[in-house]
């Protein structure tokens, strides 16, 4: 009875690392790839349309929205203690720093993670990835390494966008509609925020990027189980991608601030 407990709690534990391991060859091969001729730049481009371009809607909302609810629960909080001005710095440092990129890493998953784990975990099931290995060639050049890279490269840029809107939602909210002093909102915010909050917080959603297309194409380029295995494998992508981006960003954070 005590091995059966034991075995119960060991083995979920083992199946995580092993996974988490099986992750990081994948990254691994995808690096070793990138700078295998020959160079696929149309792939990439194509990626980086769908990671980025085909994002920004949704990016810009997400920034713009989460800057005025900042801005109107800042407010009532800093107006009991007379110092309302600080409403700009507050929005700023919190977008810039931690709600910009993690927000931006979180909706990309949603749209384009989800997506790499499905199409991958389709061309898994009818045996197309299989076909590519059998003409020579290598699956993970072709269809990983491209998404890691337009990830990595399209997550700092949406989150400049973010950023830039979710300040702008801010001062709209705090300035036009509540009538903070414009003059002592954009002062704070210049004066508190550092051009290492921006540069930091672009870190960190270049490492968000990473980590939701190697999570998401790990998923699919492993789906078994045909159609259903698909939808699992697109649950699972997203689910494992939040959550390892959450855990990052505090051991990132813990490390630059």
């Amino acid at each position: 009875m005590f091995e059966n407990l034991l075995q119960r709690i060991i083995s979920p534990v083992e199946n995580i690392f092993r996974e988490f391991g099986s992750i990081g060859l994948m990254f691994y091969q995808s690096i070793y790839w990138m700078f295998r001729r020959p160079f696929k730049f149309d792939y990439i481009l194509k990626q980086m349309e769908f990671v980025g371009l085909n994002s920004v809607l949704v990016v810009v909302i997400t920034g713009v929205f989460t800057g005025m609810v900042l801005a109107l629960q800042s407010y009532h909080g800093f107006r009991k203690f007379g110092s309302e001005g600080l409403v700009g710095m507050t929005v700023a440092l919190s977008i810039t720093r931690e709600l910009g990129p993690v927000l931006t890493a979180l909706m990309v998953t949603g749209r384009a993670g989800s997506a790499m784990a499905a199409e991958l975990g389709t061309m898994r099931v009818t045996e197309q990835i299989d076909a590519l290995m059998v003409m020579a060639l290598n699956p993970i050049k072709y269809l990983v390494a491209p998404r890691i890279i337009a990830s990595f490269i399209m997550l700092p840029l949406l989150t400049i966008i973010a950023d830039f809107v979710g300040i702008v939602g801010g001062y709209i909210v705090g300035v036009k509609l509540l009538g903070i002093n414009e003059g002592a909102y954009i002062n704070k915010t210049i004066q508190y925020l550092d051009l290492d909050d921006i540069y930091n917080g672009l870190i960190k959603a270049a490492v968000f990027g990473v980590i939701l297309s190697v999570v998401s194409c790990y998923k699919g380029f492993y789906t078994s189980g045909g159609a259903e295995g698909v939808g699992r494998a697109t649950t699972e992508a997203v689910v494992v991608s939040s959550v390892s981006i959450l855990i990052s960003d505090y051991v990132l954070t813990s490390i630059m601030f």
